[in-house]
């Protein structure tokens, strides 16, 4: 944005030449023109305007005339009410190109240049069943935001926080003793997260069955609830855990193995990674310390049961449990000690959650019971909350066995990418494993991008056919446009023509030219804004505007058959760097693009 700091400094000029009068830099305020407007930049005047004793069309008419006449840069000016518009000339378009062309990497800010280390927890899941679309939604989030950090200069650290402790834990282990049979992975052929989480859904189904009894035998549904045989077991299950039960721990680390090695498989086929993995059942005895701590010095209470609770009633909230009366711990324990042990771990500066909006209550419990603890950092503590993802047929249910799969859901997308493919006789001249690659990055990329490019705090409907279109806002448009590039590069190359070295800035520029280059130097800003906003949805819809805008313009301009050399040059340079840019917005995302399609 160095012409936006050569415009202030010219603007603070004229006005202290037509004016005789100081302005700061918040007083010279910018922004992009408006597209029914002509321009490329504009000036607010309003804050001129009692310096200049004028009104606002006379104010921003004087000081359009000094700045064309002493900036090289700007080719006309205009005015609307008090808003001046700026055009700049071609030339500082074409060299605008020439400097960027040079960088591998325009837009991404230098790694850890910002001085700032930020946490970033996502997919946090349980080791009862599998992962699902929710988890997706989680996941590709959460990868893209550290993404997104990144290339915004910030030292990045990603961690998975696996809930694997608790009595949905205890459920599956229980309904696995009751009716497994000894049943393993490899004795059923069953990823391990899926096994584990069969039996969940077993659990539900026969508590269900018990509660019917006892309603049908007198009792409330919430008597029913609480008094049914396996629930009291599952209890008892927690109760030994924490105790330290030989047999139950290693039922508990058998079966959370088979999930491990499950959920590793999932990770992988979505592409998605940590720095660091952290263990609920690692993390609650501190947690548990710090609240005993808290009741000593007067900070929480105990309720006669026993239970330690904290009274967030002056600050508008509701009491909140931290302890049981049988003394075992809950999410919220837990979140108390991990978010400790990582301030001090790593003297974060920001640490982000990505969890799902029905948890906008924890997390702002969580920060006003660490703050009356007196761990000033949790206002450094964000909650990335995000919205349900739902399917045409409904809400999804992990325990009564409706979720969609995560594992079926990409098989599904790659097999539908394979199906559009070549129906629309796409990738014909590939050999069958080049083919297959482009398949899973087609099929990875619409499930990627249809999510990603929905702002993270709306709840979602996600169409898998819809997705895998190769026309309109979709991951496929994309990656096609990218290959189309890829081609039209290639051609040239093979005609001799260079797609390196700068360009003549004496050519003049088409309006789509001109469109197509100012919309690659909005990439740095929309860099910075995702970061700010921690929102991917920014980066996508950009690289859509991007593929959509070189379309047009491909439409519109010949490109390798242009006879004009200077013209022909600026044409494979501009479409060389949107190729670039596509695909380092792409990546952010998570998305690969591929070359040929």
């Amino acid at each position: 944005m160095e012409i936006i700091t050569l415009l202030k400094d010219k603007v603070a000029e004229v006005i202290k030449e037509l004016y005789a009068a100081e302005v700061n830099d918040k007083m010279i305020q910018f922004q992009k023109t408006r597209k029914e407007f002509e321009g490329d930049f504009t000036l607010v005047v309003f804050p001129f305007l009692k310096i200049a004793k004028k009104g606002p069309e006379q104010a921003a008419q004087a000081i359009g005339e000094e700045l064309e006449k002493n900036v090289d840069e700007i080719s006309n000016f205009n005015v609307v009410k008090g808003f001046l518009n700026l055009k700049l000339t071609d030339a500082y378009w074409v060299d605008f190109l020439n400097a960027i062309s040079k960088q591998e990497k325009f837009g991404i800010v230098a790694p850890e240049t910002s001085g700032k280390t930020i946490m970033v927890e996502y997919s946090s899941p349980n080791t009862n069943k599998p992962l699902h679309l929710g988890h997706i939604r989680n996941n590709l989030l959460g990868y893209s935001v550290a993404e997104i950090l990144k290339a915004n200069g910030h030292k990045v650290l990603k961690v998975n926080l696996v809930n694997d402790r608790g009595i949905h834990i205890c459920k599956s282990m229980l309904a696995w003793q009751k009716w497994g049979s000894n049943e393993t992975p490899e004795s059923t052929g069953l990823k391990g997260d899926k096994l584990v989480g069969n039996y969940y859904v077993r659990f539900d189904q026969e508590y269900k069955k018990e509660i019917a009894a006892l309603m049908a035998s007198g009792k409330t549904e919430d008597e029913a609830k609480d008094q049914a045989n396996l629930i009291q077991e599952a209890r008892e299950m927690l109760r030994n855990w924490e105790a330290g039960d030989i047999e139950v721990n290693e039922l508990w680390a058998t079966m959370n193995r088979w999930v491990y090695k499950g959920f590793d498989v999932t990770y992988k086929a979505m592409g998605v990674d940590f720095d660091k993995i952290y263990y609920e059942s690692e993390t609650y005895k501190l947690g548990k310390a710090i609240v005993l701590d808290g009741l000593e010095k007067g900070i929480l209470i105990q309720k006669e049961d026993g239970s330690i609770w904290a009274d967030l009633t002056a600050d508008g909230l509701d009491h909140k449990i931290l302890l049981r009366s049988d003394g075992t711990s809950v999410y919220m324990t837990q979140d108390i000690g991990t978010a400790h042990q990582r301030f001090s771990e790593f003297n974060l500066h920001h640490h982000t959650y990505v969890v799902g909006n029905e948890q906008n209550y924890h997390f702002q419990v969580l920060k006003l019971v660490l703050k009356k603890l007196g761990h000033d950092w949790s206002d450094n503590i964000n909650h990335l909350s995000y919205g349900m993802v739902e399917l045409p047929e409904g809400k999804m249910k992990s325990r009564e066995g409706t979720v969609v799969d995560a594992d079926d859901l990409i098989e599904e997308m790659v097999l539908t990418a394979k199906e559009t493919s070549l129906e629309l006789g796409k990738l014909e001249d590939m050999s069958d494993a080049d083919a297959s690659n482009v398949f899973n990055m087609i099929g990875l990329g619409a499930l990627k991008y249809f999510i990603l490019k929905v702002d993270p705090k709306k709840t979602m409907m996600f169409n898998p056919q819809e997705s895998i279109d190769f026309n309109g806002n979709t991951g496929p448009f994309i990656q096609y446009t990218h290959a189309r590039i890829k081609s039209v590069l290639r051609k040239a190359e093979n005609a001799g023509f260079t797609v390196e070295g700068d360009v003549t800035n004496a050519i003049m520029l088409s309006k789509k030219e001109q469109d197509l280059t100012k919309l690659i130097f909005d990439f740095p800003e929309t860099i910075a804004e995702a970061g700010r906003n921690h929102s991917p949805a920014v980066v996508a819809n950009y690289i859509y505007d991007l593929a959509k805008e070189y379309n047009q313009f491909y439409h519109d301009h010949s490109v390798v058959k242009e006879e004009n050399a200077d013209k022909r040059a600026f044409r494979i340079q501009i479409s060389k760097k949107v190729a670039d840019t596509i695909k380092l917005g792409a990546m952010l995302l998570g998305m690969e693009v591929p070359e040929r399609m």
